[in-house]
């Protein structure tokens, strides 16, 4: 058998080291769905005759260059979507807040029926969350008694609360969220007097949704 030429050998040795180090690489490699240092960018482009757009932004160029910051954009480049990359949580969207309540209780949704549950306030939403917190504060007047309880969409929402105390409640507004996405829900709070006479008031004063 002929001998080969040394330097033949020797580039199979190398060929071959480089093959290991290679099958290695590929089995120590992060999934290509996490991001370790560096970042992501989501394009789209609907017709090859429309510019490109960045719809997200994933990047690792926060606060020391360590924190992940997210970004969305629209079809127009408008930042619809983003984290606050120096403390946290959401920069955008801007989430309504409720403003400052009226505590004289004298100004409040309020009843004196005794004989049935009456709707005292009412409200309709957009279901955007599988939850809700609804938290509302409750007075009676003097010597009297009643009850206050919360419907959503026909349905108790809570345990019924004694008029005087504090009803603070998260549950579930829809078993059904893929049909039920966007449509409007109604939000009542009923109340009812339980003594011979006398006034019941209720007053939220927090309410958002909650995922999961």
């Amino acid at each position: 058998m002929a001998l080969l030429p040394e330097d033949i050998i020797d580039r199979l040795i190398q060929m071959e080291r480089r093959l290991n180090a290679l099958s290695t690489a590929v089995h120590t490699r992060p999934p290509l769905t996490e991001i370790t240092n560096g970042s992501l960018t989501l394009k789209r482009q609907p017709k090859p005759e429309d510019p490109v757009t960045v719809v997200a932004h994933l990047t690792t160029s926060g606060p020391g260059g360590t924190k992940p910051v997210l970004r969305f954009n629209d079809a127009y480049g408008h930042e619809i979507l983003s984290d606050d990359i120096l403390s946290g949580g959401l920069a955008r969207p801007w989430l309504p807040m409720l403003p400052p309540q009226d505590m004289a209780s004298a100004n409040w949704p309020a009843t004196s029926v005794t004989t049935a549950w009456t709707t005292i306030a009412q409200s309709q939403n957009p279901i955007w969350q599988p939850k809700m917190r609804l938290r509302m504060f409750t007075r009676v007047s003097s010597g009297a008694t009643g009850q206050i309880r919360v419907m959503v969409g026909g349905v108790q929402f809570g345990a019924t609360v004694a008029a005087g105390t504090v009803f603070d409640h998260t549950g579930v507004v829809t078993d059904d969220m893929q049909a039920d996405f966007g449509k409007d829900v109604t939000v009542e709070i009923q109340a009812q007097v339980t003594s011979a006479s006398g006034t019941v008031y209720a007053k939220p004063v927090l309410m958002h949704g909650r995922q999961t």
